[in-house]
């Protein structure tokens, strides 16, 4: 999370994005798929946090948990509880797939915290997979389980007759673009939060007036981004929650 900051002909440049470069972790050339880099390092870590959390740090399970076993057993009861909540019984079932995604997420902002790591969840590459998965997995869902009556999703049947026809595209408009704002709104967020950190390290190196003010801006923003990264965990999961109880309870 460090800042660099270069001096040319008496001025400062900053460079906050590019902690967001994606680069090879071994060798020079070209990145194909099948190269390992910095965000597959990052995602492969932040898989293993999790098993060492949810299997290593709960394998031995006592009436009286560890603390290990009680972060594990926290995070579980708060998704389940959010999952019965916004989706009810019928959504119990999805309730893993779930709680996957708001693992990984919680863990992969938390680990991008960390100095000199990289915050995989600030590129939309990856969020719009998380995001495009949850959309086709609750359409298929939808019209698997409610076959054509799943459109009624878009059929507002408590307006007016005369304002149906218009509340349907709008309906179906905002149905398209939920991977995109959902995708969007979790890249974004992160990816702000991580520049502003960077530019506020790089005044900290400044000179003795301005390094006092850059470092409670660092410290305080760290702070900020520390609520946000659980927040945005959080969102992107009751989120999914929203969208799967459209697909099992369509009908306004």
């Amino acid at each position: 999370m460090a800042g660099e900051v270069h001096s040319e002909g008496g001025g400062l440049e900053f460079h906050p994005l590019d902690q967001f470069e994606v680069h090879r972790m071994f060798g020079e050339g070209p990145i194909h798929w099948y190269t390992i880099t910095n965000v597959t390092m990052w995602m492969a870590i932040a898989v293993v946090c999790i098993v060492l959390l949810l299997v290593i740090g709960t394998r031995k399970r006592a009436v009286v948990p560890s603390r290990t076993q009680s972060v594990a057993e926290t995070l579980y009861g708060f998704v389940y509880t959010m999952v019965e909540d916004v989706t009810g019984k019928d959504g119990i079932k999805y309730f893993p797939y779930i709680f996957t995604l708001f693992i990984f997420i919680l863990f992969s902002n938390f680990l991008g915290l960390l100095p000199m790591a990289f915050t995989t969840t600030s590129h939309i590459a990856v969020t719009a997979i998380l995001a495009f998965a949850v959309f086709f997995t609750v359409t298929i869902l939808g019209f698997v389980k409610n076959g054509a009556a799943f459109l009624g999703l878009f059929w507002v049947s408590s307006a007016p007759l005369a304002l149906r026809p218009i509340l349907a595209v709008i309906e179906i408009i905002s149905y398209f673009v939920r991977p995109v704002s959902h995708s969007i709104r979790l890249a974004g967020n992160l990816m702000a939060g991580h520049a502003v950190l960077k530019v506020f390290a790089g005044f900290a190196q400044v000179g003795l007036l301005v390094a006092p003010i850059a470092i409670l801006g660092v410290v305080a923003i760290y702070a900020l981004e520390v609520l946000v990264s659980a927040i945005q965990a959080y969102v992107f999961t009751i989120l999914t929650c929203v969208y799967l109880k459209d697909a099992l309870h369509p009908s306004h």
